[in-house]
This record gives structure tokens, C-alpha cells and sequence, in this order.
């Protein structure tokens, strides 16, 4: 059984010594080497990495690659199985699943996602349209295509932005036909979207809307077809200043951003 988890980057980085990881240098059309396979082969998106960000990494593997279980992760962040005080040490990367742990979910799960993020106060809706990044006229443009490409998804979608929790990050492992009917999905409704916004006024980030958007659309996906999962907590590579997170979300719901037409 062949088992590869994809980890996506825009730049060198340490990574796992476990044979199952492979880095993908993300956007590397017109980019300076770095010494990881890059997602400018064969049939690609790879210059739409402005705004399709990792999703670059995963249109790449799904056109030009294959396995019985794929998985995705970041540079940054990893699936553990380590309990939290064993993960806190001088070396985070000893706390990195490993292909050993993995293979007894594999046999019982077809989906491996991250553990739900929880927002309490506020729905995914709610959560999305505060963000400083995402304006609900492109969340209403990606719902109107999904009710004109995959109607019997409305439902779905409905039900994800009503929660209060999501599976977010773009990341998971799962089996390699679950894997491609998932992509026969989504990218069809996510070119479609990008076509319909308009990001010539848009800040850089402004204009990854499609990216952060895409990070529920797998949830969005298994909510109709129901698929047994198992969720594994994230491991995040570098320090996070949970003060001043904590502090940014208060802030979006206090302030409104920036108004953008249409």
C-alpha cells in the first residue's frame, strides 16, 4: 500500500525524515529553485498560486501523481498522534506523525482530517464574513455556483455555514478514489468562482479568497456523502502568539473591514 503525504511550501524548510512525507514547492512556476518537486509539471495551476495558494500543490497531485492514500499538510503544520504534553519538547518535529501510527487509522478509516476548529460564538458564516480577507459577495458567488454546478450540494453548504465548527486548513489524508472524486468536485466550482470575483481591487491577501473559502469545502463535500473519518489534532512547526490571535478575532468583530461593491 503506498502511502504519500504531501507537504506544501513556498520555501526551503525542514521536514519530516519519515519516509511517507514529500515536500511540494507550491507557485513554483517562474520561482527560483529550491530543491523540492514543484507543482509547474505536467498539467498544473501553478501560476494561479496567488490565489489558489496550496490548492496549487493538490490540483498538481491530482493530475500528475497517484497512490492508495494521499494526504496533505504545511510546512508549518502537521498531523500527531502524540498526547499534548509529549508534543511541547525542544523538537517539535519528533512529534510529527509517522507512517507507523498512521497505518492502523488507514485500516479503519477512509478520511484522516484535523481536528475540528470551534469558533463558539459565531458560525462559519458569520466567522467568514468578519474576516478581513473574505467579503460575503464572493461567499454568496460561491454558493450560487455551487447551486448552478452541484445543486444537490446546497443543502450541504447550508448546513457547514450554519455551524459553529469546521475541519479547516486544507488538510487531510484519504484514500486515492476518495481523493479524486473530491477533486472532480470541487475544482470545477472553485474555477467557476474565480471566475465570477472580481480581485483587481483586492489587497494580496484579499485576493487568496478562494483559498480560505476552499479550507470548508471538503466538510461542505462529506456532509453529503458521509464518509467515516477520524480527526487528529495539528501540530503547528513555529510559536503562536495565542494573545494576539485571540486579540485580532475581538478586533474583527468589533471593527469593520474595508467595504468592497458589487
Amino acid at each position: 500500500m503506498k502511502t504519500v503525504i504531501l507537504v506544501v511550501t513556498h520555501k526551503k524548510y525542514r521536514m519530516p525524515d519519515d519516509q511517507i512525507y514529500m515536500p511540494v514547492h507550491v507557485g513554483r512556476a517562474d520561482k527560483a529553485d529550491i530543491g523540492f518537486t514543484g507543482d509547474d509539471t505536467g498539467e498544473n495551476i501553478s501560476k494561479d498560486n496567488p490565489r489558489f495558494c496550496e490548492l496549487t500543490g493538490i490540483y498538481w497531485a491530482w493530475k500528475n501523481f497517484s497512490a492508495d492514500y494521499i494526504g496533505f499538510t504545511h510546512y508549518r503544520r502537521y498531523f500527531t498522534r502524540k498526547p499534548f504534553l509529549k508534543r511541547i519538547g525542544k523538537d517539535k518535529f519528533a512529534s510529527v506523525l509517522t507512517q507507523e501510527e498512521l497505518t492502523p487509522l488507514l485500516a479503519q478509516y477512509p478520511l484522516i482530517l484535523p481536528t475540528r476548529r470551534k469558533y463558539y460564538i459565531e458560525t462559519m458564516y458569520s466567522h467568514h464574513i468578519h474576516l478581513p480577507y473574505v467579503f460575503e459577495k464572493d461567499l454568496q458567488t460561491l454558493r450560487q455556483v455551487i447551486g448552478h454546478l452541484a445543486s444537490d450540494y446546497l443543502g450541504a453548504f447550508d448546513a457547514v455555514m450554519e455551524r459553529k465548527s469546521c475541519h479547516m486548513f486544507n488538510m487531510f489524508i484519504m484514500r486515492w478514489q476518495e481523493f479524486d472524486a473530491y477533486c472532480n468536485w470541487l475544482f470545477p466550482i472553485l474555477f467557476e468562482t474565480d471566475k465570477q470575483i472580481d480581485v483587481s481591487s483586492y489587497t494580496p491577501v484579499e485576493a487568496r479568497a478562494i483559498a480560505y473559502m476552499a479550507e470548508f469545502m471538503l466538510d461542505v463535500w462529506n456532509e453529503k456523502q458521509q464518509f467515516p473519518y477520524y480527526e487528529l489534532p495539528i501540530i503547528f512547526m513555529e510559536k503562536q502568539n495565542w494573545l494576539v490571535k485571540g486579540g485580532r478575532f475581538i478586533q474583527r468583530k468589533i471593527f469593520p473591514k474595508r467595504n468592497i461593491g458589487g
